[in-house]
């Protein structure tokens, strides 16, 4: 997972600012309301307004296509550079080059920088920025704003954002002399309305199509429901109570999760960049889906939007675990046998309600099948009485009886806990098949809680699934090879199968990640087996000799 780095010395708000301030020019371009129309909405039906904005539409992407049909460059790499990564490492981060991803969309390159005390330029972040067509006419990254403390500016060449420069739009020239008026032709007027016409009509379309989705709620914006149709009581209301951050706990792609004090309770708050804004819209929609509320899931507080224009943020309130990710404490911490079985337990029920579609409640909705399609040890939070609770669900997919499933992209998460049919690209999109690319990670984690387990034997080093095989950094080709190809997993020891509770454990971790997805055990038969070691299994014998210590080896 890519680090968004953040330290004393550069300001913690200052990476969110710069993100916040590339949605807003995209925002302030695409979807600035027009204040001259004075026209309701009332003299067109919803199906005809739809038609005509349609229409309107397309006149505009077709006037536009031929406007632009010269340019044939494209952008496909931009220099990259992150102030805090840069200043931390001193190599990561500096002045790199990043190939934009997503080659069937067009990408242009920017920068971000402020001017320090000394009046000289100091650059905060350069990298890919994805579709915005303020960007399309530079070949020449150059700030015109000087009205604000961050400077931005955008082109569209292969690393045309190297080199940039700021040149602030002059004021209007004002002349004591009055202009004579002089008649129009129609040499000047055809290219104006050319220009006019469209963006006009665009605009106009626009504000209908918003009054309509205020106001109606036309049903084609409902395709891929999440929330239950029954009346759901309403979630936490945080918006107006103070939440003090304290520190940052933890950092990722997806933003950075902070302690906080929120009156006399500590809270998470994750805070999302404004790139990853579906992904916090994703998580607080299955957090509120009925019957959610389970001791092995992230309890779930509340959500904010904090801040206007390019100071906006998005917050995901949450129970704060002092422990952290079940990796963070894996690394610094071994298990006794009973601490083995609680944590295992926990998270494969957790597991299972996700997985389960469960019936209305007198209180509560009917709760459908959720694939988490992202888990791994990092997303699993460690309790003070060390039982798990799965967090992070900005990936996962809600599966509806009858209805599509939504984003069904197969190749998401994490490259290390990728089951083979992902790797390959080969997944059968239904239901089972996602709930089956769940259970090949469970087996890994499995496989990280023994590799820690002090029952057996003194465990070594903390390792990654596949680190001993691919390294910290692999590649998607090199899972491909390690577990498509070879069929590796990670290595059993034969102490761990020496002992009566661990050679169950043993097993179960080869039923989920077998190479057959459909072979692969389903999460109530993972917690059935492993709540049977803990109940009837007493803690195993430690081996203390060197020999037979060996045998793991």
């Amino acid at each position: 997972m890519d680090s968004l780095e953040l330290d004393d010395g550069f300001p913690p708000r200052l990476i969110h600012q710069a993100e916040f301030k590339v949605e807003s020019i995209i925002r302030v371009f695409i979807f600035r309301p027009s204040m001259a129309s004075g026209i309701t909405t009332e003299i067109m039906s919803p199906r005809s307004s739809l038609h005509f904005i349609c229409l309107l539409v397309v006149s505009f992407s077709c006037f536009h296509l031929c406007l632009s049909l010269p340019r044939t460059h494209e952008t496909t790499r931009c220099e990259y550079h992150n102030h805090t990564l840069c200043s931390e490492t001193g190599s990561d981060g500096c002045n790199e080059t990043q190939e934009c991803d997503e080659s069937d969309k067009k990408h242009s390159c920017f920068v971000l920088w402020q001017n320090t005390s000394e009046g000289k330029p100091e650059v905060v972040m350069k990298g890919c920025f994805l579709n915005n067509g303020e960007c399309y006419d530079n070949d020449r990254c150059v700030g015109t704003d000087s009205k604000k403390d961050l400077m931005f500016c955008c082109c569209y060449a292969n690393l045309c954002n190297k080199d940039f420069s700021w040149e602030p739009t002059p004021p209007p020239p004002t002349t004591e002399e009055s202009i004579p008026t002089r008649p129009t032709t129609a040499s000047s007027v055809n290219p104006l309305v050319l220009t006019i016409v469209p963006v006009t009509l665009v605009l106009l379309g626009i504000l209908i199509f918003c009054w309509l989705y205020r106001h109606k709620k036309s049903s084609y914006f409902n395709e891929v429901p999440t929330v239950d149709p029954h009346p759901m009581p309403p979630s936490p209301n945080v918006g107006l109570r103070p939440i003090q951050l304290q520190e940052v706990k933890a950092k990722g792609r997806f933003g950075a999760v902070w302690k906080a004090q929120w009156k006399t309770d500590t809270v998470a708050v994750k805070i999302f960049p404004i790139q990853d804004k579906q992904s916090w819209l994703a998580e607080q929609q299955i957090f509120k889906l009925p019957q959610m509320r389970h001791d092995a899931i992230l309890r779930y507080l509340g959500c904010e939007r904090r801040g206007e224009g390019f100071q906006q943020e998005f917050w995901l309130i949450t129970a704060y675990h002092d422990y952290g990710s079940l990796c963070d404490y894996l690394k610094a911490n071994t298990l006794s046998w009973a601490q083995l079985c609680r944590i295992a337990e926990s998270l494969s029920r957790g597991l299972m309600h996700l997985h389960e579609e469960m019936a209305p409640t007198k209180t509560d909705g009917y709760k459908p099948a959720i694939a988490h399609r992202d888990f791994k040890s990092k997303n699993v939070l460690l309790k003070a009485d060390h039982t798990a609770c799965i967090a992070d669900f900005g990936l996962a997919l809600v599966f509806q009886p009858g209805k599509p499933c939504g984003d069904t992209h197969g190749q998401v998460g994490t490259r290390r806990y990728m089951a083979p049919e992902v790797l390959e690209g080969a997944i059968n999109f239904s239901r089972d098949a996602f709930l089956r690319i769940d259970m090949y990670a469970c087996g890994l984690i499995l496989w990280e809680l023994a590799s820690r387990c002090n029952a057996v034997e003194t465990p070594g080093e903390y390792q990654l699934p596949f680190e001993e095989e691919v390294g910290l950094h692999p590649t998607l080709e090199d899972m491909q090879e390690c577990v498509v190809h070879k069929k590796q997993r990670p290595v059993l020891r034969n102490s761990w199968k020496s002992h009566p509770g661990l050679v169950v454990f043993c097993d179960t971790m080869e039923e989920c990640w077998d190479h057959d997805a459909e072979a692969r055990l389903s999460a109530s038969c993972v917690m059935e087996r492993i709540a049977s070691q803990a109940r009837h299994n007493p803690p195993p014998l430690r081996i203390t000799d060197p020999n037979l210590m060996d045998l793991g080896h």
